[in-house]
This record gives structure tokens, sequence and C-alpha cells, in this order.
């Protein structure tokens, strides 16, 4: 199968949660030998899009794609979206509305999300948000995120390390993460914390897992929460809030090798979901 994944950027270019999900779905796709073109949002032209209209469309993050490409991948091609936050939103922050439900005049690209073979969602949390506001029966929860094994085989072996009697706090700048709320939190409550952060995932989970807890209090609905799901895979306790998607799935109860091995067989599950959509159902031309 011929892909193309569009995103605004990619993990080589930038670390975040998405970004990570979205290279291991296209490793993963490469090695089972399906051919992936990546290119950013910004990059694509009518020109590209009709040099390629055969193949089969992945759509990540694309606040950088132009409405005329928008307009043509709709009319022209097979595409779902990967959805990673809530870019049907204006402001993309349901949490600003009772029930995650926003105004109609709230809700952007409308047609774009209608019109793909699947709009593919983290979590049940996330994929009933969406659903909610788009009212399309095209809404599909993945229940999980994608990691690459060796990552998992490293978080196995964080989980049976002796842990220090401290919070864990993700040092962010970005202010739906709410670095200061948990702050406030573990002060209020006489936790030790340490504010935690690497540009080296690696170093990253090292430092995550050797602390007892993660706080981690977001004030827009997340997805999933790979922070959330890396700690509990390592055997640390999390105290969270009601806007963790991960909190929404059934093996949310499970934490350690048991949770790794839940997402080891994630790593198919999802590649199938994918593969499936695109094989539902004509072309939209």
């Amino acid at each position: 199968m011929k892909l193309v994944f569009i995103a605004d950027v990619f993990a080589h270019q930038l670390i975040g949660g998405g970004e990570l999900n979205n290279k291991e779905f296209i490793d993963i796709c490469i090695a089972n030998n399906h051919d992936v073109a990546m290119v950013n949002s910004h990059l694509v032209t009518l020109e590209y899009l009709r040099g390629n209209k055969s193949s089969n469309f992945v759509i990540g993050n694309f606040i950088n794609l132009n409405e005329p490409c928008k307009e043509y991948i709709i009319e022209n091609t097979k595409y779902i979206i990967y959805e990673h936050d809530h870019k049907y939103l204006r402001n993309r922050n349901p949490a600003r509305y009772k029930n995650f439900k926003a105004p109609e005049e709230e809700v952007v690209n409308f047609d774009f999300y209608k019109n793909a073979a699947a709009v593919l969602c983290q979590s049940l949390f996330h994929r009933n948000i969406v659903r909610d506001n788009l009212n399309t029966d095209n809404v599909v929860s993945l229940g999980g995120n994608l990691w690459p094994l060796k990552s998992l085989e490293r978080m196995a072996e964080l989980s049976e390390g002796e842990k220090i009697d401290r919070c864990s706090i993700l040092d962010s700048s970005i202010e739906h993460k709410n670095t200061q709320g948990a702050i406030q939190y573990a002060e209020k409550s006489n936790l030790e914390y340490e504010l935690i952060s690497h540009n080296e995932y690696g170093k990253f989970l090292e430092i995550l897992g050797r602390n007892k807890k993660l706080i981690f209090l977001p004030k827009t609905p997340e997805t999933l929460s790979r922070i959330v799901v890396e700690a509990k895979m390592m055997n640390c306790s999390v105290i969270t809030n009601r806007l963790v998607g991960a909190a929404s799935e059934p093996w949310f109860e499970l934490k350690g090798a048991e949770l790794i091995d839940c997402m080891i067989s994630k790593r198919e599950e999802i590649s199938n979901i994918v593969f499936e959509k695109f094989q539902e159902g004509p072309r939209a031309f």
C-alpha cells in the first residue's frame, strides 16, 4: 500500500507525544513493506496532491494545510485523519464548554472530518468528545498509542528499579499542561516534587521512572496522555484529573509488565485498524 502521511511537524523536527506516535506508526508501516511518503503540511501543494491522488492519505496535525488542498483531498482522495487533539474546534479546547460540547458556530473543519474514511481518536474519552461535537459516524477509538519495542523494553527495566519517594511534575511551558497547577497541588499537599524534562526521550523516561508518583493536572482534555501511561508502565502511581483520556480505557487499571504487554499488542491492533479503514468502501471520488 502506498501512503502519504501529512503532518505539521514530524518527530525528527519536534519531539511531542503525537509526533512520537506518528513516527512509530510510520516505522511499523515501513517494516510491513508499505511505501510511505512524509510531507509537512505547509509544503503540500495542489500539484503534489494531483501527482499522488492514487495514494492513501493519513492526515496528522494539519494546522498549516491550506484550504484549497483540504478541498482537493476531500474531493479526490481516500484519507484518514489521525487526530491528536481537537482541531474541529476554533479554540481547540472543549473543556471550555459544558460536557465538552461546543456551540455549532465554534466547530471548524467540519467537511474535512465528515468526509474522512475514519477519524482516529486516541481513547474512548477522546472519541466521545469528537463524536458529540461533530455528530458523524466515522469517529473511531484506537484505545491507545504506539511505542517502539525498544522503549517498551526499557520501561520494563525501569519498572523494576527502586524509586524515590517523590513526585514527578512535567516541566512544560505549554499552558494547558498546567505545570503551575501541579506544583501548587504538591506544595499544598506537602509532597516532595521534581520538575522533569529532557530533550532525549530515553533520558526523560529514566527521570520519570525514578520517582514514585506523577502529578499531572491538564487544563485541556488529553486525548490519551502518553506521560501518564508511561508512568504507569514503569510502576509509578499517578495523581491526575478527569481530563486524561487514558483513564477511560479498560486497561487503565493495569500497570508495569501487564500494561506494557497491552501496549505491545496495540502495535498490531492499531495498525490493522488503519489498514481496514482504507480497505472499507469506495474512494471519495
